[in-house]
């Protein structure tokens, strides 16, 4: 079983073809991004520091056992989120992340660059 998994707002997820998914990238003009979205007050997370205080108000704190990760736990649960350290390096599968254990906090869209 081959394709792309693309997971809709709702939560659910299906498998699509290599061609369906090609032609999902290609419709308009521009360069189409993930970005996470903080649905509340439907802000886009541009930087760590911004995303920090929004896991903040969530009750997610720092975890500092690894100093190459940007780390944080919920005293609440077992969850950990674990981010690269350079936000450039930030990519869907930590949004996606983020996503799964803060399910009415965030949501990832497609952005038209």
């Amino acid at each position: 079983m081959s394709g792309v998994w693309v997971f809709n707002p709702n939560g659910v997820m299906r498998l699509v073809d290599g061609v369906e998914a090609m032609e999902g990238c290609r419709q308009g003009s521009g360069v189409r991004r993930k970005v996470l979205v903080h649905t509340t007050s439907n802000e886009i997370i541009t930087s760590y520091a911004v995303l920090e205080r929004k896991l903040y108000s969530l009750g997610w704190g720092r975890y500092y056992d690894d100093l190459d990760l940007l780390q944080f736990h919920k005293h609440s649960s077992i969850d950990l989120i674990s981010l690269p350290m350079d936000f450039n390096r930030f990519k869907s599968m930590h949004m996606y992340d983020i996503v799964v254990k803060n399910k009415h906090s965030f949501e990832v869209r497609d952005m038209m660059m």
